[in-house]
């Protein structure tokens, strides 16, 4: 798993920083944020639960009724190294309207966490709500896992089998959603996020999914956003072809309108192809209000094309390379 021999330096790091296909990142940074604050204020919320012994390995859970219901449970992206569950739970409330529960995960951070334990803690955090159902009122035979670029890698490695003293995480699960994800690491071990990944050779090893995963495997959807950069786009063929081979894979969705930051947004819409995977996924029926939705928004979507798309904005300060 090598990346395009012509991909090096700074045309290698340019690959893997999507943020310079959008007009400004902190966009979206900031309305995760906002979303996810919106999520917290509903009711019921549960947030800061301890999953494992790590200052970071918390997370924030929306029950859903009637219990026991299935749950998502999401894992952040940001190169391992940026976000929290505080700004990760813009899709709690549609997961919620659907009849699912939801879980926002945080994690340790590069470069104070190495990555070993960043994938142990997901792991961790899956075995935990297993071990927790009653209590959160969730059908531990319907917990689902999903993440999104670095947290797509950290979802799937989730399916990998954990090493000794380790949690197992794969066989609690009842399907995965991994979004734009990174898969293979050896092209990152040579990018400037490994200045804050450290990895080396074994570690790439260790943690490049596509190889690793066994042959039995919950059913998986895949995704990525039309604009996505050329190895993202590779990342994720390598990946599909990867569940491919073990009769995982359920669902390729490619979203031609969506970037790598915006299609999580779709998670839990089913007027979106993803969101109907997702939920098809998750065996949740439409309803009413779900039809009632869709079509107020495809009534907006024909009024967007009548009257032309809005003008991109402009980025106010430069983002960090993501």
């Amino acid at each position: 798993m090598i990346a395009p021999a012509h991909l090096t330096g700074a045309r290698l790091d340019r690959a893997y920083s999507p943020s310079h296909l959008v007009p400004s990142l902190r966009h979206y940074l900031d309305e995760y944020a906002a979303l996810s604050a919106r999520a917290r204020r509903a009711s019921g919320v549960r947030t800061g639960l301890r999953y494992g012994p790590g200052s970071a390995e918390k997370l924030d859970f929306w029950p859903a009724r009637p219990a026991p219901a299935p749950v998502q449970i999401f894992v952040h992206g940001g190169n391992w190294q940026e976000l929290t569950e505080r700004s990760s739970a813009f899709a709690a409330l549609a997961f919620r309207r659907a009849g699912a529960a939801f879980a926002a995960v945080g994690y340790g951070l590069a470069p104070a966490t190495p990555l070993d334990e960043i994938v142990a803690a997901v792991r961790r955090c899956v075995r935990w709500i297993h071990e927790n159902a009653d209590d959160l009122g969730v059908d531990p035979r319907r917990i689902h896992l999903s993440g999104t670029s670095a947290g797509a890698h950290l979802a799937a490695m989730a399916l990998v089998p954990a090493g000794p003293g380790e949690p197992a995480a794969a066989g609690l699960l009842a399907g995965a959603t991994l979004l734009s994800g990174i898969y293979d690491l050896e092209p990152v071990s040579r990018s400037y996020v490994n200045e804050a990944l450290r990895l080396d050779a074994d570690a790439v090893r260790r943690n490049s999914p596509p190889d690793l995963l066994p042959d039995e495997l919950p059913p998986v959807v895949l995704a990525r956003g039309g604009v996505e950069t050329e190895e993202y786009v590779r990342q994720h063929d390598l990946m599909a072809e990867a569940l491919r081979r073990r009769g995982a894979l359920t669902a390729n969705v490619v979203e031609a309108r969506r970037n790598h930051f915006d299609l999580p947004y779709d998670l839990a819409d089913r007027a979106t192809p993803l969101g109907r995977a997702v939920l098809a996924q998750m065996r949740l029926p439409p309803r009413r209000d779900d039809r009632e939705r869709t079509e107020r928004r495809r009534s907006a979507v024909r009024s967007w094309h009548r009257c032309g798309s809005p003008t991109a904005g402009t980025t106010a300060t430069t983002p960090p390379r993501r």
